[in-house]
């Protein structure tokens, strides 16, 4: 610690070009902290799937619709305990960029399996008995400033009505919220009545986009999965039926591998920024030659000066990393606020921890080769200007 004040005027010597320097370093952990928020967010709504509950689908794609029959036949098999039929409805409200998850869905089947979800008892009645009803998560009543007894008008994107119109009016008859507040924006989706959306729908009656089954073993899920498969095997109507956390990690993929596309901009960025920094500290190192030379002279070793130049490239990642992420921080809740669905964008502790190993090993890297020279530097030469 006492060799801090001679690091931190190091890192002072040429102040413009360490501000500059370290903000680059502190934009690119920024761009680390938002992208793998989004990540997580997207990933963790499998990690919290039901292990109780399976989800059938279409054998070759999502986007297969199944008859609404297929509910009545898995709901008699031994082992389930509840089955709900669901729909995408694929909407927006008033302006595309206000699109967030819409589901139609059988009601009292789908909110037993779905402890999860909280809506207060009258809320909840309500919803059974309105036909044009619907639910939505508390964060998107927020967002939208919608209250119980208004009416929501959806534009389709998939599904006009019977009589052509592309406008859907739903009564807002509930707000939930879920068990676990770190699981909102999981949740962040309007229920609608499945009766109502089928009977009111311009074609596809008597179809549903996937059912979700709840089982009373969930030990049991492998195997009750392949027996609903084989029921519809070799009929027109093919499923395949997976967990729920398998699901929701299939229909994530719909959109791409976002892990994927978040490590290669991530890498990109961060291999550029292996040549400015690297750069900063050899041009750093080679103007305190003589400076160096002086403190071998007073006696410090080869390894203490090794360490020191090491500190230096360590401590600007450091504090570069530490303030990026703060900048992610306070950047986050603006940026979930214009993404409905995406609320309660957080950096996880991983996050945390990740960046500062990677803050760690950018210093090394980065520092390791001026520190050698430094270390190996011969006295007589570097005071004589060699």
């Amino acid at each position: 610690m006492k060799y801090f004040p001679l690091i931190w005027a190091a890192l002072g010597r040429r102040k413009p070009r360490t501000i500059l320097t370290g903000l680059s370093i502190a934009i690119a952990f920024l761009l680390y902290g938002m992208l793998n928020a989004v990540n997580f967010a997207f990933n963790n709504g499998a990690a919290i799937a039901g292990v109780d509950r399976l989800v059938t689908t279409g054998r070759y794609s999502i986007t297969q619709i199944l008859p609404y029959g297929h509910g009545q036949q898995i709901r008699s098999m031994p082992g389930i305990e509840g089955v709900a039929a669901s729909n995408w409805f694929g909407g927006y409200y008033q302006d595309q960029r206000n699109f967030f998850a819409q589901f139609a869905v059988e009601q009292e089947q789908y909110l037993a399996m779905y402890p999860e979800i909280v809506l207060p008892p009258e809320q909840k009645q309500a919803f059974f008995s309105t036909r044009t009803g619907v639910v939505v998560a508390k964060t998107l009543a927020e967002h939208f400033n919608w209250k119980i007894g208004d009416k929501i008008p959806m534009q389709a994107g998939i599904w006009p009505l019977k009589d052509g119109s592309n406008v859907w009016t739903f009564d807002l008859v509930g707000i939930f919220d879920t068990a676990n507040p770190k699981d909102r924006s999981q949740f962040e989706m309007m229920l609608i009545r499945y009766d109502y959306f089928d009977e009111a729908r311009q074609y596809a009656k008597g179809t549903a986009g996937w059912y979700v089954s709840k089982i009373k073993n969930p030990a049991e899920a492998g195997t009750i999965a392949k027996q609903i498969d084989a029921m519809f095997a070799n009929s027109p109507n093919e499923t395949r039926t997976d967990t729920e956390k398998a699901f929701n990690q299939g229909f994530m993929k719909q959109l791409g591998d976002i892990g994927l596309i978040i490590s290669s901009i991530l890498g990109a960025v961060f291999f550029t920024l292996l040549f400015l920094t690297g750069n900063t500290m050899m041009q750093s190192v080679r103007e305190r030659i003589p400076e160096l030379a002086v403190l071998k002279t007073l006696g410090y070793s080869d390894p203490l000066v090794l360490a020191l130049v090491l500190g230096e490239a360590l401590l600007l990642t450091l504090i570069s990393a530490i303030v990026g992420l703060a900048l992610a921080t306070i950047v986050l809740p603006g940026l979930a606020s214009h993404l409905p669905g995406l609320s309660g964008l957080t950096i996880s502790v991983e996050s945390i921890f990740g960046a500062l190993g990677i803050a760690v090993l950018l210093a090394f890297i980065v520092g390791l080769p001026p520190a050698l020279r430094a270390m190996r530097l011969n006295i007589v030469d570097a005071l004589a200007g060699h």
